[in-house]
């Protein structure tokens, strides 16, 4: 094999394992929702125009969503981060991006 088409074949390997890796880190919204109504509902409001949580200091998941700069890296490092106001929940990482993409599902400004 020439040098030109291993480098290619390489390189092509190199854009699926990426494309790959991305698409695993994708959340399924309707999962998310799923999951925060199981988990996340004991104290945040989690649906959608819902802007009351049961606990008063919890915010909705709307108004979450909707702060400025609020991206879904931000969300991953807050969930990787402990917090002495929420309970120190292990989410695994698709469950995560499950909760990040419902949460990103929300967003209704720009």
């Amino acid at each position: 094999m020439n040098a030109t088409l291993r480098q290619l074949l390489v390189g092509i390997a190199f854009m699926t394992a990426a494309n790959c890796a991305a698409a695993q880190e994708m959340g399924d919204a309707k999962e998310g929702l799923a999951f925060a109504g199981r988990v996340c509902a004991e104290c945040h409001a989690v649906r959608a125009g819902e802007t009351q949580s049961p606990h008063a200091q919890a915010p909705s998941f709307q108004t979450v969503a909707n702060i400025s700069g609020m991206t879904a890296t931000a969300l991953r490092v807050w969930f990787q981060s402990a917090h002495r106001a929420m309970p120190n929940l292990a989410l695994s990482g698709q469950e995560s991006a499950n909760v990040i993409a419902y949460i990103q599902s929300l967003k209704t400004r720009d």
